[in-house]
């Protein structure tokens, strides 16, 4: 038992995980221990470094389970919500009506039901799913600060560092901010800006779609740069003009980023979406939602490891409040749609064999529905959705209660999830890294989500 009386996590081998202290403000020094991987299972095991890619399809704002992929038919209407269930292509699997396209390629995705943690703040429990650990010092509202823990691209960059101007980590469409307010989760944290993904802010599915930091002066071409170091040149006289613009602090370590990012040809066609036949983008579906899956596509096809796209706004589905109009009208069918080419493409493609694609919010909804007709914040049971990378695809993993507020079969956690991510790329993530103290920690502490990989019962 820990000391704030949480129960030790408890594995299916019958081992116990030792939590580790959180630490603040820290550097890695090192690749860290590979240690025994005793208790982690075969299946898992057997997939270590299958995934070249992974895709975060990530739901903001979190999106309600009872709604999509554990519907309560048999509950009372005041959890059971509007929505009717439909079959899937997978025996015993129902999901919303409203996720028609998904029902038929269930065979292709692995369904995790009980996914659970402790805590109902958006930002904390973002920073707990997208990096896999606590954030440290956590408390309501705590903005993102480089005291965090690493999102998973950053530690990719940090153990895997490039130097052929891939990008390891990709953000798209959107930055999580909301006035004050710095969504943590989605930087390098104490590693530092050096390693914190690309973030790409643009709607791709506007005309005028561009990324300003892959485009050079009119006439140049990137394919035709030769003098590549005249162009860090030309940054470096530009040093008091990007000061004056705050940028100063990150100076070399953002020359470097442009520099290798502007002369990549690959990585800059990536983002031009116009290659795409017309028919490709109308599958994705015309709107923020597709376009921006249709672009992740893209760049694993150029090589990116990690590829987050935030299906919406900050907060986009934080259904406080007239929840079946809003999942109805404007947020289910382009996820439907969107999701759906995705896993179409890839396995079209071959590359669904090495990409995870991972889809999840922060948490879920609570089982009943509020006086607004909404439903609130839930961090005890919430869902995921696994494809690729040797994930065995038609099952559902997990258990709900009754109403849907509980697992009544084995928790998995969103150390377990950074775990699953780490293995999947082939990352120990029991990697010990050390902070300012020199004092070790451990990258994760998490263990790898063995069924989707077994097939076996959780």
């Amino acid at each position: 038992m820990h000391t704030d009386g949480r129960a030790a996590h408890t594995h299916t081998t019958g081992l116990r995980r030792r939590e580790l202290l959180q630490v603040g403000y820290s550097g890695l020094l090192g690749l860290g221990l590979p240690g025994v991987l005793g208790g982690r299972a075969r299946a898992a095991e057997a997939n270590r470094g299958r995934a070249k890619s992974v895709v975060i399809v990530f739901l903001t704002g979190a999106c309600s389970h009872h709604d999509t992929f554990d519907m309560k038919p048999a509950a009372p209407e005041e959890i059971r919500g509007e929505f009717q269930p439909i079959e899937t292509a997978t025996p015993g699997l129902q999901v919303c009506e409203h996720l028609p396209q998904l029902a038929v390629r269930s065979g292709k995705f692995a369904l995790i039901r009980t996914l659970s943690h402790k805590d109902n703040n958006h930002l904390m429990s973002t920073h707990h799913v997208l990096t896999g650990h606590l954030q440290p010092g956590g408390f309501f509202d705590k903005v993102a600060s480089r005291d965090d823990w690493p999102c998973y691209s950053s530690a990719c960059e940090f153990l895997r560092p490039r130097a052929d101007g891939i990008p390891s980590g990709v953000n798209l469409p959107t930055f999580l901010q909301q006035g004050p307010l710095t969504w943590p989760g989605q930087h390098a944290g104490f590693l530092g800006p050096k390693y914190d993904p690309w973030q790409i802010t643009g709607d791709p599915n506007s005309a005028d779609f561009k990324v300003d930091a892959l485009s050079l002066s009119p006439g140049v071409d990137v394919t035709r740069l030769k003098d590549r170091q005249s162009l860090l040149d030309e940054l470096n006289d530009q040093r008091s003009q990007l000061a004056e613009l705050g940028a100063g602090a990150r100076l070399t370590e953002d020359q470097r980023l442009a520099f290798s990012i502007l002369t990549s040809s690959r990585l800059a066609k990536a983002f031009v979406l116009d290659r795409e036949p017309n028919q490709v983008r109308d599958r994705y579906g015309r709107n923020a939602y597709g376009q921006s899956l249709l672009l992740a596509r893209r760049l694993v096809e150029v090589g990116v490891p990690i590829v987050q796209a935030n299906i919406g706004p900050v907060q986009n589905w934080d259904s406080h409040g007239n929840i079946f109009p809003t999942l109805k009208d404007r947020l289910l069918p382009p996820l439907d749609q969107g999701v759906s080419a995705l896993l179409d493409d890839l396995e079209a493609t071959g590359l669904l064999d090495e990409t995870l694609v991972m889809m999840l919010g922060e948490f879920g909804r609570t089982p009943k529905i509020n006086k607004d007709a909404g439903r609130d914040h839930w961090g005890p049971c919430f869902f995921a959705l696994f494809a690729g990378a040797g994930v065995q695809g038609g099952q559902v993993i997990g258990r709900s209660d009754e109403t849907g507020a509980y697992p009544v079969t084995t928790a998995y956690s969103p150390e377990d999830i950074g775990a699953t991510v780490y293995t999947a790329l082939g990352i120990d993530p029991g990697a010990v890294v050390r902070d300012r103290l020199n004092r070790p920690v451990h990258l994760n502490t998490g263990e790898p989500i063995a069924p989707l990989y077994s097939g076996e019962p959780a």
